[in-house]
């Protein structure tokens, strides 16, 4: 099977999870995918210790399958390394990635566990359609236009996911979403979120 191939079907199977498991909007929360793993028979191991890079990693040995999460990840980065974490667990159980030193032999393994992720949390047809109905024509995705999306759909996709596939799919022109401060961006749209608000006069 070709790289192509093997992402699409980890897109339909991200979809066929979502539908299984009753999740219909791009808003999975942590509460979802907990419940998931719950059906699953995986346990979660929170990690209170840095770990570099390292979000998250898939186990199953002796003890059964377990998710070890970097503890304390904001909301979105937990949510999305959990669900793909849970790639691992439908997929590649029985593979040892972990053991094998050349990591360029498992790229695809790993990049197919970002694109069932991405899919999960938000399908790629609902993303086009969204984009559609506001006449977001090919080149034309704006960083405003990404946090307004995300604003109105509430989604657990971050912005880093969102930007991805924005440029992905051509609706965005290649180097216009670098470099954006999107939170900060988000605050000169819709203001500064209320807490915010308190704390910064608390402050000063």
């Amino acid at each position: 099977m070709n790289r192509t191939a093997y992402y699409n079907d980890m897109k339909a199977l991200a979809r066929a999870t979502r539908e299984k498991y009753g999740l219909t909007t791009p808003r999975v929360m942590k509460s979802h995918l907990r419940r998931i793993y719950r059906e699953q028979g995986i346990r979660i191991d929170l990690w209170p210790y840095r770990m570099k890079e390292l979000r998250g990693a898939y186990f199953n040995d002796e003890l059964g399958p377990t998710v070890m999460l970097a503890k304390g990840l904001p909301d979105d980065p937990m949510v999305f390394t959990m669900s793909h974490e849970l790639k691992h667990h439908l997929v590649d159980r029985d593979t040892t990635v972990a053991c094998c030193s050349d990591r360029t032999a498992y790229q695809h393994i790993e990049i197919g566990a970002e694109v069932f992720a991405a899919e999960l949390i938000y399908p790629e047809q609902d993303f086009i359609d969204a984009l559609k109905q506001q006449d977001i024509r090919p080149g034309t995705c704006t960083p405003e236009v990404l946090v307004r999306l995300k604003r109105e759909t509430c989604t657990t996709l971050s912005y880093a996911g969102l930007a991805k596939r924005a440029l992905f799919l051509g609706f965005a022109a290649a180097g216009s979403l670098d470099g954006i401060r999107w939170k900060k961006l988000e605050e000169q749209i819709f203001g500064v979120p209320f807490y915010k608000g308190i704390h910064r006069r608390r402050n000063r």
